[in-house]
Order: structure tokens, then C-alpha cells, then sequence
């Protein structure tokens, strides 16, 4: 149920016709419902209405944007909190990002809808998008997401090991994806893996706790490695890649 909300809750910022806009409006929230942002606040299914469509008229109409959800939802009782994504229809990275927290009355329907905005819920949303192109292995598209230069680093030694060739010095976008590139060039695309990583956002900067699964081409071995990522991000883009890992384990799979 709570997932359902969210797509028609998403979906009516991208609704083309102003009739069925309205009905989903009237759908989505109370008749006495509000919507609360930083700056303004909008009272009634009038003013809902208008603020939707004034959305969609600025933003998706021109066909340059679309909104989304990101797939982390957090709920109890009537109280729903998720973040939504306005991104490029040609795809890239968020241009801006909104946390939304939703209480619901007895009926289903949305009572108070407050929009928060800022550094952190861009942060967040920037280094979740990044762990889902990670997820999905596609070099470019991971690389799309840093600035043209890039503080890289990895806790491995200075020199680097033989058997892990692509542990170097980067600082630039391309290097990023010819890292990850490499990546893929000696691991099973599709063995990759890991546990549900855990985001801890402050300002600009995130801190991403989890665990690396992958399997080495050459021999069929399996491996998981604990890491931790620093990330900054600026300007919707990734600044800082800071990686601290289990360097010796992937160092034993890879040398066989």
C-alpha cells in the first residue's frame, strides 16, 4: 500500500492533463490537506491543484525533467517518509532532490505534506543514485555522476599491489570510469553483490557502510570484503571518493 502511494503521489507531478491531475489530486489528498515547504505552505485541494500543475508547467512540461522516488521508504502508523529525485529525461544525475514526509488520516489520504530541501537531501540523494548505477555496473553512467576532478582515494599502499591492477592514482571523471571499467574487466558482472548499505549524511558529505561481494573471472573464486565510503558532493556531483576496505582480502582472491 505504501509503495502504491508513493508512485501516484510521484506520478501526479508528471501527469500531463489537467483533468485527471485533478482527480488525482482529490485522490491523493484531504479535502483540509496541506503541503509545507521551506518557504510557502499550500492549503486545500485548490491549492494543491495549482501547486502540482504549476510544478509540472515549469519543470516537465518542457520535456527537460521527470520526477521519481528513490527506492528507501520509511514508514509506520500514518507517518511515511521516502525522497523524490527531479532528474534529466535523457537520464544523469539528480538536478534536485526533496525529502518528503507524509501523514496520512484515517482514510488513507495525505493530511500534511511537508517538502524538505537542502545540502543534506542532495547528498543523499546523489550517493543513493551512485550506489544504484554501482549495483548495475556501467562504467560511464557511474562516472556521470562525479565533477570533472575528482579527490580520489584508496586504502591500499602507496605502490599498489600486482595482482589488483586497477588500484592507481585517479583524478579526473575519465579515470573514474576506466577504474570501474577494470573493475568489471577481472570480476563476474553478474556475481556482484552486497548487503543493504548504511547512508549516514552530514551536509555535504556521506559516510557509506556496507560490504563488497564479487567473484574473480580467472579462477571462479568468490569474495567479500567490509569497506567504508567518504563521499563529498557539490553541486549534485561527487567531489571526494575516499574507499577504506578489506584490501587484503580482495589482494588473496585476485592473486589466486
Amino acid at each position: 500500500m505504501t509503495t502504491k502511494l508513493i508512485d501516484r503521489y510521484v506520478a501526479v507531478w508528471n501527469e500531463p492533463d489537467p483533468a485527471t491531475r485533478r482527480r488525482a489530486v482529490t485522490e491523493l489528498w484531504a479535502e483540509d490537506g496541506v503541503q509545507y515547504t521551506e518557504s510557502a505552505e499550500h492549503r486545500g485541494r485548490d491549492a494543491l491543484e495549482a501547486r502540482v500543475a504549476g510544478a509540472h508547467e515549469q519543470f516537465v512540461a518542457p520535456g527537460e525533467f521527470v520526477f521519481v522516488a528513490a527506492e528507501e521508504v520509511l514508514d509506520h502508523h500514518d507517518a511515511i517518509t521516502f525522497t523524490t529525485h527531479m532528474v534529466p529525461t535523457t537520464g544523469g544525475a539528480p538536478v534536485w532532490s526533496g525529502t518528503i514526509f507524509l501523514m496520512l488520516d484515517q482514510d488513507g489520504r495525505i493530511r500534511h505534506d511537508h517538502q524538505f530541501t537542502g545540502a543534506e537531501a542532495g547528498t543523499r540523494a546523489a550517493v543513493t543514485e551512485f550506489l544504484t548505477r554501482l549495483a548495475d555496473g556501467d562504467p560511464d553512467r557511474i562516472a556521470e555522476l562525479f565533477a570533472a576532478a575528482v579527490d580520489w582515494q584508496l586504502d591500499w599502499p602507496e605502490a599498489g599491489h600486482p595482482a589488483v591492477p586497477w588500484i592507481r592514482e585517479r583524478s579526473t571523471r575519465a579515470d573514474v570510469a576506466e577504474h570501474f571499467r577494470e573493475l568489471n574487466t577481472f570480476h563476474v558482472p553478474g556475481a556482484r553483490g552486497g548487503t543493504a548499505p548504511r547512508i549516514l549524511v552530514d551536509g555535504p558529505d556521506a559516510v557509506v557502510l556496507g560490504d563488497i561481494r564479487q567473484t574473480v573471472k580467472a579462477t571462479g573464486r568468490a569474495y567479500t570484503a567490509r569497506c567504508a565510503l567518504h563521499l563529498t558532493v557539490d553541486s549534485g556531483v561527487i567531489t571526494r571518493y575516499h574507499v577504506y576496505e578489506d584490501s587484503l582480502t580482495v589482494a588473496q582472491a585476485l592473486a589466486g
